[in-house]
């Protein structure tokens, strides 16, 4: 029913503040979901990959975005304007499930800095280039390249800059992620004991 569309690294999809008048169903690349703080600063709320929507939030046509949708890498999207979107939820019966997607949503629209607060710095970025890198098509060959800079690392969790680079530079030693000037995963193992490690 919808529009292709294809976008590059680092396009926004979606724009906080914009007028909510259609949705994007995601059918390939990966996204980040953003939120502006008053002061300027934005927050990292979620991610999302092939198979989900973005823009699904806003549920009149008048309402406005609460949350900027910012590419990672090459997508593809189809956009479905809201009139079409409603008619198809009628048509197939869907309108429970999507009810059932939106509450699922939700509760992940809760800033990295909070979702995290308990962990201590090695597993917040050990569990967020896990998430990253488990969202990525498994048939990328590039999929092991996490589309993140320490700085956007350091903002997305609410650390200081000098702490992320110390933790990447312990997860290189550990051999989860590989040496060089990227961030790239060596050993998903050794990575993923790393981000569900249990600290005493």
């Amino acid at each position: 029913m919808g529009v292709e569309r294809r976008h590059k690294p680092g396009d926004v999809l979606l724009r906080q503040g914009d007028r909510g008048d259609y949705l994007l169903a995601l059918t390939g690349g990966r996204v980040k979901i953003l939120a502006a703080e008053s002061g300027g600063a934005e927050l990292l709320l979620s991610l999302r990959s092939a198979g989900d929507l973005v823009g699904e939030m806003s549920p009149r046509s008048d309402s406005r975005r609460t949350a900027t949708v910012e590419t990672l890498d090459n997508c593809t999207t189809s956009y479905l304007a809201r009139r079409d979107f409603e008619a198809f939820l009628a048509r197939n019966g869907a309108h429970a499930a999507f009810s059932d997607y939106l509450v699922a949503k939700l509760s992940e629209t809760v800033p990295y800095q909070l979702q995290q607060a308990h962990f201590v710095p090695r597993q917040r970025v050990a569990r967020l280039i896990l998430e990253v890198l488990l969202l990525a098509d498994p048939g990328d060959r590039s999929r092991a390249r996490i589309p993140f800079s320490q700085d956007a690392l350091a903002k997305a969790l609410g650390l200081a800059r000098s702490t992320v680079a110390d933790q990447i530079a312990a997860l290189r030693t550990l051999g989860a992620l590989r040496s060089g000037p990227r961030i790239i995963v060596g050993d998903e193992r050794v990575l993923t004991e790393e981000a569900h490690a249990i600290s005493l």
